[in-house]
């Protein structure tokens, strides 16, 4: 008969390699193991609840926007590229895609806002903090929505003269959302955490832009810092259900809708280049003209797409889903850079 010591060595490697492949098989839904939870619920609810803050306490009256300054940081406006140009018409160019900065965020978040909406719906039975920090999400990007209509119009009041944006909103909604809900869930990932890297890469520490409009992408930061946690646990409720083949076909979407937000933004430099000439007087030579394309082009490529699929998190989670999905994208990255 063997040692009880002996015994006891001999079971205990045993015991605790038959509870980790428990633990994994709980982990695990159609055979593809889930995701540990890397925030909670209730955390985040608590969040919303103690920053909350009013459109209402951010625009409008005395707050005004200073058109004698930059809307956007120049790593993201990239205007001084542009030699060609003067300072003022380098600053009208940089106010001009703020304009169409916020307005491109307003765009996506009609299709966040459902999608969010449908995603709470089929879960109102489950954990209750799930239930009220989704609503709190989606009213936020309510809010926002709103926010961003705003600012257009203060902006279209002091600036002097229009400019114009893609959309509309519904249809740009209905071809998104027509894709796969993990691609969806993806495509708002990235924007969330975007939305992270601008503000604090390159908002947070220029004091060369205009304050007003630089507290409204404060404030918007505040609440997707939130919504990044949420978006990460909703894309990894999602991906459980889904088994290898389906979240292969998911980043294949996801990149479906980044093709689909790149061709329009193609069309938004387009729309800009028409937006300076009627805000300036000055028509661009050809040469030029090619280049602002060529410039800003790549600005607003690495300012909505490029800075969100390179983002560390957003990568981490892709990784998660797939190995060789994150491989892929940063393969991809350089063209957006």
């Amino acid at each position: 008969m063997c040692p009880f010591s002996t015994l006891i060595t001999t079971l205990i490697p045993a015991l605790a390699a038959y509870l980790d492949g428990a633990a994994d098989r709980r982990r695990s839904v159609n055979g593809v193991k889930k995701m540990p939870p890397q925030f909670s619920y209730e955390e985040v609810l608590s969040s919303a609840e103690r920053y909350a803050w009013r459109v209402d306490d951010l625009i409008g009256g005395a707050k005004q926007l200073d058109f004698a300054k930059p809307f956007l940081p120049e790593t993201l406006a990239r205007t001084r590229e542009l030699n060609f140009l003067d300072r003022d018409e380098q600053r009208s160019v940089n106010q001009i895609r703020g304009h169409g900065y916020l307005c491109t965020f307003g765009l996506v978040e009609e299709f966040i806002l459902p999608f969010v909406l449908d995603h709470v719906r089929s879960r109102l039975d489950g954990n209750d903090y799930r239930v009220r920090a989704m609503l709190s999400f989606a009213a936020e990007e309510a809010k926002h929505i709103q926010l961003f209509k705003r600012f257009r119009g203060e902006f279209e009041n002091g600036f002097g003269s229009p400019c114009a944006v893609i959309g509309p909103p519904d249809a740009v909604a209905r071809t998104v959302l027509s894709h796969h809900p993990l691609s969806v869930a993806l495509v708002i990932l990235h924007i969330e955490w975007m939305t992270q890297r601008h503000f604090l890469d390159s908002v947070k520490e220029d004091g060369t832009l205009d304050p007003q409009l630089k507290s409204l992408l404060r404030h918007h930061w505040m609440e997707e810092v939130r919504h990044a946690q949420l978006d990460t646990l909703m894309v990894e409720c999602i991906a459980e259900a889904c088994n290898d083949n389906e979240r292969d076909e998911a980043i294949n979407g996801y990149l479906e809708i980044g093709g689909f937000l790149d061709a329009g933004l193609g069309q938004q430099v387009a729309f800009d280049i028409e937006s300076f000439t009627r805000a300036t007087g000055r028509a661009l030579s050809d040469a030029e003209r090619e280049r602002y394309v060529a410039c800003q082009r790549q600005a607003i490529r690495w300012t909505f797409l490029g800075s969100g699929m390179s983002h560390p998190n957003f990568l981490a989670t892709v990784e998660q889903l797939r190995p060789t999905a994150r491989q892929r994208l940063e393969a991809i990255v350089p063209m957006f850079s």
